[in-house]
């Protein structure tokens, strides 16, 4: 088992796009300089999407434009399309994320594609990205179950991912969109994929809607994964999955794995902070246990 793992932390995007609370600009950005004083080596700060779909995401670039980027910390956006990334190679975006989906039916519901043509447009994300100098991840949605298609085989999974990989992806996030999987339907997962995709350029990004993702985080490290997504206080969720509760959240995963002596670089105090802090710009408590239990002062 590692000694060291790596947390991207999606919060202030893959958390905040779905918030019914609009969240100024001022406060993502001190919400993104509290996640990297807390050690966060990897901060997904915005996606480069339309307003008109994700109005949260609509000042991407002004986020990116005030925040402090920090030495050592890897700092991301989402985009859909070659539009997308040009927004964000204009504002200095080093680095950029795609999203395909396992299933046809997500993939059509979601961005309105199928999946073969979605990877053409990523295709072309790619290699634009890569004449201006700058990493793509791809995040391989419903890669544990669908919400419309249910049941997802993972040779499946498996194809797309290899696809995807393909493209020039330098990781493959494979997404329990919907928060089904569970420890025992991890490893059919991750033997399939493995066997198509090298594990150093895998991550996993677990939602909690059922209450599994630590374990399934556990599940995942004997097979040599040692990049998992996580989101501050546990939030977010899927606009196009009906039914997903949000992240696996970051504190929980980091006190796991202090307890487990394994490394992550991160304050557990001060990335309790950052969310204490975005918390109280919300309307809803967070779902985070760590958090509850520090409100309790358990």
């Amino acid at each position: 088992m590692t000694k060291y793992l790596t947390i991207v932390e999606v919060g202030p995007r893959d958390g905040l796009q779905n918030e019914r609370t609009a969240v100024s600009t001022a406060d993502k950005v001190e919400f993104v300089n509290r996640l990297s004083a807390a050690g966060l080596p990897v901060i997904e700060v915005s996606a480069f999407v339309s307003p008109q779909w994700v109005p949260q995401m609509g000042d991407a670039a002004e986020v990116f434009a005030a925040m402090t980027r920090h030495p050592g910390t890897r700092y991301t956006a989402l985009v859909p399309n070659t539009v997308g990334l040009e927004r964000a190679l204009a504002a200095g975006v080093t680095e950029v994320a795609v999203f395909a989906s396992s299933t046809e039916t997500f993939s059509r519901r979601n961005i309105n594609q199928s999946i073969g043509d979605s990877l053409v447009t990523y295709g072309e994300v790619c290699r634009r990205a890569q004449s201006a100098g700058v990493r793509v991840r791809g995040y391989l949605s419903t890669a544990f179950g669908c919400p419309f298609e249910g049941a997802v085989p993972p040779q499946q999974v498996a194809d797309v991912a290899a696809r995807l990989y393909g493209l020039g992806v330098f990781e493959v996030a494979l997404s329990d969109t919907i928060g089904v999987a569970h420890p025992g339907q991890v490893p059919g997962v991750l033997d399939a994929v493995l066997a198509r995709v090298p594990g150093d350029h895998l991550a996993l990004h677990f939602h909690d809607t059922r209450g599994t993702a630590l374990a399934n985080v556990l599940t995942a490290l004997p097979f040599g994964i040692t990049t998992f997504d996580a989101s501050a206080g546990g939030l977010g969720g899927c606009p196009y999955a009906p039914g997903a509760a949000g992240n696996l959240a970051t504190e929980d995963l980091v006190y796991m794995l202090d307890g487990l002596a394994i490394e992550t670089g991160v304050s557990l105090t001060a990335l309790s902070e950052a969310s204490t802090f975005i918390a109280s710009r919300l309307d809803h408590p967070l779902p985070s246990r760590y958090a509850q239990a520090e409100r309790s002062k358990l």
